[in-house]
């Protein structure tokens, strides 16, 4: 095969070639000089490898950049920071933007608090603690006392807690660490009283949680086989199973509970019903939003007796257990219903069918669901089963409405929410507690928590932050406007009150578009931030998150993906035709999907924007399945294992769609070298292609954080540092100059 690269990276290598032959020849790397720019950039190894994707030369110039551990990537990334914190330091309102982004961070805040056995368990910061602490106490409003402070855990505050769970009787806490932001979790267990751990140690376990058995002995948690001598590190990222965990034992005692080795993609999630007697078990197959349902029945001290049934066994629609009255289970499904509805089935009678027939349960007829809430105009979000009630969350136009129903799904209440335009979480407990508790956001108004009386139905405020911030001086509006094919989009703008368009604001256009993730409104210390700065913040709802169901989020999938770029090109040209901003004064702005995203827009509109920023994105849509978790992103994306979805992924692949001479907007990608979610390969590779193709003044960068992951976790002190430089950025390129009283 002859070497094949055009501006796209990609080339027909003609109908005789076999799409099934091996790779081509290896030939010699070579070095191009690039030519004058105001900028001086390393020089990047051009590598001539060229891939065979279903007859289609695909050039893969800086492959050898997906080598993170090589002696040339880590000069290359040494090279670049030099470069781009070089230029950074010269940027005189960078300091400005530290010092108040550390200043409004500096607020005492709490997360929501929750009930086990006679305590009361919650997180709180302080301020600028780099990761929350977590208390308890022995009554609601009763002296808080220390159970775990992960600032303890590490000198630069990256050692964080993913989850923890605490036993039925309060007594005990198992909680899981993460290090450097990596997905990779180890579980422990803490005695409440005490504060001091128990030996139990359960590692290689990620994208799971605990699920404690009714005597308070075990519990249930998913993991991973750890990986052998010589195995690829990837390769751990397959086969994941149910295990249950007895206290006290070491992890290679553990009890397996269910595995399918023949489906190494699939991913098991344990749930205990709160009366003890089943467990539910979710399968997964990656980020599909369906999913599988099986059930077993539970005997003395949490054993599972009898055989695992199958209640759902085909991906046909998403199910979410809320909790059981006996043998009657609820659920929340979009199954037949796009927008979601609530439904009981009679697992118990499913149970006894399946022991008479001796199997499984996937041969017995078809599940009969009985509806109790049925699909509404607006969609459901998600549902809990608290003192009696089901507490049901709409999304209305991307912002929360909570109702109450009874278990029959007669509507009770609307709950009054404190603020019109927000996102609510919470109205978690037991099934026959009374009282409940649930926090709530708005872009201006930071999370504040309340209690609930379910009987009542008053709220009361436990906790407000108080920071140094005048929500007053901002409104925020929700407008509609219409994508490329005529599709109504609603989009959030906040600015300052009584603010008129003069075609001239500096404004940060943030998306993501993806994985049936909704964008509702959220308290952001950087945002604010950025309003304060003068700027005005957009935030669109796209194709591809969930705001209106399941059918807005497969209109951003796989063959029809390019409707979330749409969406947001769309939006950015409605903020400059209806007189926000123009072209040099737009910045946009998404991390991860949110990435992608923002890269496949400006490789499509370079003429649109006047700065980027790219956060941990997934820039090489050919190869991003071949990494850790990456596999598990097919069901939104589509592989190019596929030879139509190879050609849709291709047409916007930021990667592959960088074009030689081409003059694109201020760009700075930002990634972790320990991100091992989204591999930092991909922002990597996406910047050297983008130095080498750039023709225009502005400077196009990459900021690599060091020992920090894909996003959470990530000390507070790290993300002012990285809010920071990122405004600092758009300051200097959108040519803002900050108000006299910042």
């Amino acid at each position: 095969m002859s070497l094949c690269v055009s501006l796209a990276f990609a080339c027909d290598t003609g109908d005789t070639q076999n799409p099934d032959t091996a790779a081509p020849e290896p030939v010699e790397d070579t070095v191009t000089e690039k030519p004058a720019s105001p900028w001086s950039y390393p020089v990047a190894r051009v590598s001539p490898q060229v891939d065979d994707l279903h007859g289609v030369g695909i050039a893969d110039p800086y492959r050898w950049l997906e080598d993170l551990d090589s002696a040339q990537t880590r000069e290359w990334v040494e090279a670049e920071n030099a470069v781009t914190f070089g230029y950074l330091e010269t940027i005189e309102e960078r300091a400005a933007i530290q010092a108040k982004l550390a200043s409004l961070w500096n607020h005492e805040r709490y997360g929501t608090p929750w009930q086990e056995g006679d305590r009361f368990f919650f997180s709180k910061n302080d301020g600028l603690q780099n990761q929350s602490v977590y208390y308890w106490s022995e009554s609601f409003d009763g002296e808080p006392k220390l159970l775990l402070d992960p600032n303890l855990l590490s000198a630069d505050g990256t050692t964080a807690v993913g989850s923890l769970s605490v036993s039925h009787d309060g007594k005990l806490a198992a909680y899981s660490l993460s290090d450097a932001g990596s997905d990779w979790q180890r579980w422990k267990v803490r005695d409440v009283a005490t504060g001091k751990d128990r030996p139990d140690l359960l590692e290689w376990s990620k994208f799971t949680g605990i699920s404690w058995t009714p005597d308070n002995k075990g519990f249930f948690y998913g993991a991973y086989d750890a990986p052998t001598e010589g195995d690829e590190f990837e390769q751990v990222n397959k086969n994941q199973k149910l295990y249950y965990h007895q206290l006290g034992a070491k992890q290679k005692a553990d009890k397996l509970v269910y595995a399918d080795p023949s489906q190494p993609d699939w991913q098991f999630d344990g749930d205990v019903t709160e009366d003890g007697k089943w467990l539910v078990i979710d399968v997964s197959v990656g980020t599909d939003v369906r999913n599988m349902l099986y059930v077993a029945a539970l005997g003395r001290g949490g054993a599972v007796s009898g055989k695992v049934v199958k209640l759902i066994s085909e991906l046909t629609a998403s199910y979410t257990f809320i909790g059981n009255q006996g043998g009657v289970f609820y659920f929340f499904t979009n199954d037949n219903a796009p927008r979601g509805r609530v439904v009981k089935i009679d697992v118990g009678a499913r149970m006894k069918a399946a022991a008479a027939a001796g199997d499984d349960g996937a041969g017995l007829p078809a599940l009969v669901l009985d509806e109790v809430i049925p699909q509404d105009p607006h969609t459901l979000q998600s549902v809990s089963f608290t003192g009696g009630r089901l507490f049901a969350k709409y999304m209305v136009d991307a912002k929360n409405e909570v109702r109450v129903h009874d278990l029959a799904g007669k509507l009770e209440r609307t709950i009054a929410l404190p603020e019109p335009i927000a996102t609510v979480y919470g109205f978690g407990g037991k099934q026959d507690a009374k009282q409940t508790f649930y926090g709530l956001m708005s872009f201006t108004q930071p999370y504040a928590v309340y209690s609930y009386n379910v009987d009542t139905g008053v709220s009361t405020l436990w906790r407000e932050p108080k920071l140094a911030f005048d929500a007053s001086r901002y409104e925020t509006e929700q407008v509609f406007y219409a994508s490329k094919d005529g599709t109504k989009i609603p989009m959030f703008l906040i600015h300052k009150k009584g603010q008129k368009p003069t075609g001239d604001s500096p404004t940060y256009l943030y998306g993501y578009g993806g994985f049936n993730i909704s964008l509702t409104p959220r308290f952001s210390v950087p945002d604010l931030i950025w309003l304060e700065m003068g700027g005005v913040y957009a935030q669109p709802n796209l194709r591809g998150g969930g705001e209106y169901g399941e059918a807005w989020h497969d209109a951003g999938t796989k063959l029809t993906k390019q409707n979330v770029f749409d969406d947001f090109i769309a939006a950015a040209e409605y903020l400059i035709d209806s007189g926000w901003t123009r072209p040099d004064k737009l910045a946009i702005g998404g991390r991860s999907n949110g990435g992608l995203l923002v890269g496949a827009a400006m490789t499509q509109r370079p003429d649109l924007f006047g700065a980027v920023l790219a956060g941990v994105g997934v820039m090489d849509m050919l190869r991003f399945h071949l990494f850790t978790i990456g596999w598990a992103w097919t069901s939104d994306y589509g592989s190019a294992d596929d030879p139509e979805q190879f050609k849709a992924l291709l047409e916007y692949s930021p990667y592959h769609n960088l074009v030689d001479g081409t003059s694109y907007p201020a760009t700075m990608v930002y990634t972790a070298d320990h991100d091992d979610r989204v591999v930092p390969s991909h922002s990597f590779k996406f910047a050297a292609r983008l130095q080498a193709a750039h023709a225009g003044p502005a400077p196009v960068m990459i900021r690599i954080e060091t020992k920090a992951g894909h996003g959470a976790g990530k000390p507070t002190a790290k993300q002012i540092e990285e809010w920071a430089d990122l405004w600092g950025f758009l300051s200097d390129q959108l040519d803002m100059t900050l108000p006299p009283e910042f």
